[in-house]
């Protein structure tokens, strides 16, 4: 079932494709006539049928259901989204220049009038520029390292490390190469427990074995952890990941948990697989049967939403991904302006819910279009401090 965000994006998708027909077919009766316009129109149907046709590939938690071939859908609804976000840029810039060109044109002289027609086409330009900054970002891999307070912080965990790894989404737009930098740079941060919190991949034809086969290298102390994501669950291969990661170490934790002992103190790990409300579902659904009282609790949840439950159940510290940090984010009058907020309060960083933290990451991968603007790619370290 489509969302606000999905019907507000079909809607102004909608408005610019009906726009750009509009003048394709104004166009073509410019310059075409009898069978030859037959074809133009004809060359325009086809045109935005394939539009329609990437715009659905986009999806690809319907990639999986259908079983389409994940790399071509992976590049047609790319594709379809890079042009549909870029022609409605440059519709609303054209709209705004044109608007201003009719208030000032007759205030200004005609060598003025030229410079302001150049300038405004340099401007359409800057959808297909930001896009383009944002593909090449998408793979500028960072570590950022955050305090996490917790209560009651037993002294053995003071400064304990967790590095946290996200929405790898390794596929077309994220190969292995790319993914061998990221496990190289938080190999380097030596941490005492390490997490995969989901999304190793995007759908069923990604190359979830060579994830697997690079995540493989991560090493700490306390061991590998992981939890399922929706992607896991869309491609069906919760079971096959949970197996094959077991062969190398990592242990992905289904509706369990672990407690892993530091000196005196026991750090109580649990995880569960994607939390979907779907269905009238409710979230943890007896996630509270694996809180300990005599340790700190930690939960692995790939879904961020789930923190108010959590923090009722007595989970000390959460760690998340899900929302990519927004992925497209732009700062307006200091507030953050993203697709994910249609879906999440909790977007990007650290979260508290009276004495319980969350932190959600901004993740490694993408989705949908392959492009990180103001949400960079993210190699997260937490370390445990007394609140």
């Amino acid at each position: 079932m489509a969302n606000s965000f999905d019907i507000l994006l079909i809607a102004i998708f909608s408005w610019t494709q009906f726009r750009i027909t509009q003048m394709l077919l104004g166009a073509a009766r410019r310059r075409f006539a009898g069978l030859a316009l037959g074809g133009a129109r004809a060359a325009i149907a086809a045109f935005n049928l394939l539009v329609v046709c990437g715009y659905i590939l986009s999806y690809s938690d319907l990639v999986s259901r259908l079983r389409a071939p994940g790399r071509l859908s992976a590049v047609m609804g790319a594709t379809a989204l890079f042009y549909l976000m870029v022609a409605t840029g440059v519709l609303m810039l054209r709209a705004v220049l044109q608007f201003a060109h009719k208030l000032l044109a007759p205030r200004v002289d005609p060598d003025r009038r030229r410079l302001l027609h150049a300038a405004g086409n340099a401007v359409l330009a800057a959808p297909v520029a930001v896009l383009g900054f944002g593909y090449v970002r998408r793979t500028d891999f960072r570590v950022r390292e955050i305090d996490v307070p917790i209560a009651n912080l037993p002294r053995d965990l003071e400064g304990f490390r967790i590095l946290q790894l996200s929405d790898i989404h390794l596929g077309p737009f994220l190969n292995e190469n790319d993914l061998a930098r990221v496990v190289d740079a938080a190999v380097e941060t030596r941490p005492h427990l390490a997490v995969v919190t989901g999304d190793l991949i995007s759908s069923h034809g990604d190359p979830v074995d060579a994830c697997i086969r690079q995540l493989a290298r991560v090493k700490a102390d306390a061991g590998v952890f992981g939890c399922m994501g929706n992607h896991e669950r869309y491609s069906r291969l919760e079971d096959y990941v949970q197996h094959a990661a077991a062969r190398v170490g990592i242990r992905f934790l289904r509706s369990e948990a672990a407690a892993l002992r530091v000196g005196d103190s026991i750090l109580n790990l649990a995880g569960v697989d994607h939390q979907s409300k779907a269905g009238g579902r409710q979230y943890l659904v007896g996630a509270e049967q694996f809180v300990r009282p005599d340790a700190v609790n930690v939960l692995l949840s790939h879904n961020p939403d789930v923190f108010p439950v959590a923090a009722r159940q007595g989970y000390n510290f959460m760690l998340a991904g899900h929302t990519h940090g927004g992925q497209v984010t732009v700062e307006i009058l200091d507030q953050s302006i993203n697709p994910a907020r249609f879906f999440t309060p909790y977007v990007y960083g650290l979260y508290r819910s009276g004495a319980a933290s969350a932190y959600v990451t901004r993740g490694i991968g993408t989705i949908g279009i392959p492009a990180r603007i103001g949400a960079p790619p993210e190699i997260s370290v937490l370390r445990l401090r007394k609140a």
